[in-house]
Parts: structure tokens; C-alpha cells; sequence
């Protein structure tokens, strides 16, 4: 027989697990599940908004913040050390790409996955050469989004299928002639240099966002323009679009 102080003590032991786990996603018996974690950057609020309400509604995911540009992004992964990070490509100060590159320096526990409006050969080669784990198109997003999320949860990966066929192409083909390094290859800070020109940026607007000197900047500038032998900063700005550095849409 069980005695009503036995009774007490167990209600009220139920009772405190409810309280720990307040706002936390619990197993019936009131252990604590692991919250996947997810970061959202894109430049367009409205798709931010788009991909939060479909995420949101997973039981086990939060959506620990948001970015509007590449360059946030690398901050707040920085901050909240978030399981997955969602990037666009073509975003201002700091393209997807590079800020890809930036946050598996800091964050190599962090998985990424690329959306993007664009599903070109050299677009997947660059996607995979930074180390993302999926690569989706926008226009499968509302089909495809949380499969690529669950995939990559698990520790797989996931690619839109015109990126599947790709990859699947280089493994059917392996003695297609290998991309040629290219001497004129520019480093991540060139990279970055490159966009905010291309971006309509002044040296020291530059100088600024990168937090550099206005001669170091310029002396910059110069190197990126002798390697890429390029005269003015419309030829700088074609070649950062023919290159995807920086997206027209």
C-alpha cells in the first residue's frame, strides 16, 4: 500500500521535471531531447520568414537566429555555434561562398547548406570545394527543405538532383580533364576586396568593412588588378558576376 506521502513526493517530483524542462522538447518520461540548432541567412526577409515558419514546425529544431548578409552570417555562427547554417549565395558584403569557407574555419562542426537560384557546373564545383554538405535549389526549397535538414542532421548529405547528376558524372568520368589551376587564383581576402568593389564600395568604404588601412586597401586593389589584368572597375565588376563572386538577379 502506498502511502499518501509517497503519493506527495512523487507528484511533486513530476512536477519539477516539468519545470526543468519548461520550454524544452522532453521524452514522456521528462528527458531533455537535444535541440537541433539552425541559422538562416539570406538577404531577402521575406525568405527568411519563408524558411522559419517551415523549420519552425519540425519537433526538435529552433531556429537560433538569422542573417541578412554573408559577412552576419560569420558573425552570429561565430556566437551561437549553430548545428546548421542555411546560406544564400548571392548575398551583399560577403557572398555565400566565402562566408562558407569562414564559417567551417571557426565552426568545423557546423554543417552547411547552400540555397541558391542557381544550379551551374562551376556554381556545384565551387559549393563543394568550400566543404557545404547540401546544396538545394530555391525553387525545390518548399518540397525539399526539411528532407535536405534531416539529411544533413544525420550527419549525410543532400543535393538537389541536377547536382546529384553532376557529382555522379565526375564519378562515372574520371579521366575528364581536371579544372587547370589558374595562376590569377585570388585569396579569400581578395575575394572579399573584389565584391565590395564590385558592390559599388569606395577603398575606404572598403577599408572599413574589412577593417584594414585605406593603403593597405589600395595596395590590395593593385595586386587584384595586375594578377587579374584588368584596367578599370567595370572589367572588375564583370569578372566578380562571370565568376560568382557577385550575383545579378
Amino acid at each position: 500500500m502506498v502511502s499518501s506521502s509517497e503519493v506527495f513526493r512523487a507528484e511533486r517530483s513530476d512536477e519539477l521535471v516539468g519545470v526543468v524542462n519548461r520550454g524544452m522538447p522532453t521524452t514522456m518520461r521528462g528527458e531533455r531531447v537535444n535541440t537541433f540548432r539552425i541559422l538562416i541567412a539570406d538577404d531577402h526577409e521575406i525568405v527568411r520568414q519563408g524558411i522559419r515558419s517551415l523549420l519552425e514546425n519540425h519537433a526538435g529544431w529552433e531556429v537560433s537566429g538569422e542573417a541578412k548578409d554573408g559577412r552576419e552570417a560569420v558573425e552570429r555562427s561565430q556566437a551561437l555555434k549553430p548545428d546548421l547554417v542555411l546560406l544564400d549565395i548571392g548575398m551583399p558584403t560577403l557572398n555565400g561562398l566565402d562566408a562558407a569557407r569562414q564559417i567551417l574555419a571557426v565552426c568545423p562542426l557546423t554543417r552547411v547548406l547552400v540555397l541558391t537560384m542557381h544550379d551551374s557546373e562551376q556554381v556545384v564545383r565551387d559549393v563543394l570545394a568550400v566543404g557545404a554538405r547540401g546544396f538545394l535549389l530555391k525553387s525545390d526549397a518548399g518540397r525539399d527543405l526539411v528532407s535536405a535538414v534531416e539529411a544533413l542532421q544525420r550527419h549525410g548529405t543532400f543535393f538537389t538532383s541536377r547536382v546529384a547528376e553532376l557529382v555522379l558524372e565526375g564519378y562515372l568520368n574520371p579521366n575528364r580533364a581536371p579544372e587547370p589551376l589558374r595562376k590569377n587564383r585570388l585569396t579569400p581576402r581578395e575575394r572579399e576586396v573584389v565584391q565590395l568593389l564590385a558592390e559599388g564600395r569606395t577603398s575606404k568604404e572598403v577599408a572599413v568593412a574589412l577593417n584594414l588601412s585605406v593603403k593597405t586597401t589600395e595596395t590590395h586593389r593593385t595586386n587584384i588588378m595586375r594578377k587579374l589584368d584588368l584596367h578599370s572597375v567595370a572589367d572588375l565588376t564583370l569578372y566578380a558576376v562571370r565568376n560568382g563572386i557577385v550575383q545579378v538577379f
